[in-house]
């Protein structure tokens, strides 16, 4: 029996797979499909005017973005896709592309200098060398810490319509999200269950923006924010505590800290819902999971992602009686802790 044919093929697609992830960037940053939502399809000359494009390599752009599938073509006009159209049309509310405009802007330069700080395990963002914390500037810019805080509800949305689905909630009576950022969490959840109450906990600059999101999904009587700093106060008590995208931002110590602090929060009985890009435990299969881990070294001091094993070793010993992990949707799990 032949030995099956060995080629670079697959080396050389994922070596180079930068040219078509910023391909995407840029058309979200140029806001393409947004103007073919608007527009509906156009030839591509309109399309290239429409956009300020030069001629010179305007139709190999597009072009490749119908091979790598982010844009139809039919007799010369372009078009969205199916997921396009829902997910990269900035007058939408199912818009992701938030996420992808801070990746482009931020994330895409820094990751250029991953092999440093894999040599030095040091950040490599705005705050390498001692520079300003891109954080802590953003906190103090209502607009852009608005778009920041709706890029990160994209992100969670699909985890977030998940977790309203798949806990137990008829058990359960209020929920505070821990790090809420809008609060698309207690949302999704109180619009799924009626009986369900609480609210969101983070940095008191995201109180008008958590308000508004609640106020527009008509629960301003059911959830409210509470402001406050997670490694210097209390948490909310509450019988479901919810932390999302938020644990692996941290080093192990900070980690534990913030998992002790939910179990103290907690009733007898009590859950927390811990929910990231939970990498698997034999470590081989979520590569974004993975990626992220990486992506943390980019941006945190001492940040990490982590297996469901990891984290319910920690919940063990925070005092967690029982802990159990499911997949939420994409790459997103969350590990749910009983007291």
């Amino acid at each position: 029996m032949s030995e099956p044919e060995v080629t670079p093929d697959a080396i050389m697609q994922l070596g180079l797979g930068f040219w078509g992830s910023k391909a995407l960037l840029s058309a979200v940053e140029l806001g393409l499909f947004s103007e073919l939502a608007a527009a509906g399809p156009l030839e591509g000359d309109a399309l290239r005017e429409r956009l300020g494009l030069h001629e010179r390599s305007a139709t190999d752009f597009l072009d490749a973005l119908v091979a790598l599938g982010m844009l139809e073509r039919e007799d010369g006009r372009y078009s969205n896709t199916p997921a396009t159209e829902v997910f990269l049309d900035r007058a939408k509310p199912s818009y992701v592309g938030g996420i992808l405009e801070m990746a482009n802007a931020r994330l895409y330069p820094f990751w250029g200098s991953l092999t440093e700080g894999l040599r030095t395990g040091e950040l490599q963002n705005e705050a390498k060398g001692g520079g300003e914390n891109f954080f802590e500037k953003l906190y103090v810019d209502p607009q852009r810490l608005a778009q920041f805080a709706h890029a990160m509800t994209a992100v969670s949305m699909g985890a977030a319509q998940a977790i309203a689905a798949k806990f137990p909630w008829q058990d359960r009576k209020t929920v505070i999200d821990v790090g809420c950022a809008e609060g698309m969490v207690p949302v999704q959840v109180a619009l799924a269950h009626d009986h369900i109450s609480g609210g969101g906990f983070d940095l008191p600059p995201l109180e008008p923006i958590f308000n508004q999101l609640v106020s527009g999904a008509g629960l301003a009587d059911r959830l409210e924010f509470t402001g406050g700093d997670f490694f210097e106060q209390d948490l909310p008590q509450a019988d479901v505590l919810v932390m999302g995208h938020i644990l692996h931002d941290w080093g192990l110590d900070e980690k534990r800290v913030l998992l002790q602090k939910a179990y103290d929060a907690l009733p007898e009985g009590g859950a927390l819902i811990v929910y990231d890009a939970i990498i698997d435990d034999e470590r081989r299969g979520n590569a974004f999971g993975l990626l992220m881990s990486l992506n943390m070294l980019i941006e945190t001091p001492g940040g990490f992602d982590y297996t469901a094993a990891d984290c319910r070793g920690w919940m063990q010993e925070a005092g967690f009686r029982e802990s159990r992990v499911e997949h939420l949707v994409g790459p997103d799990s969350m590990v749910v802790g009983i007291k």
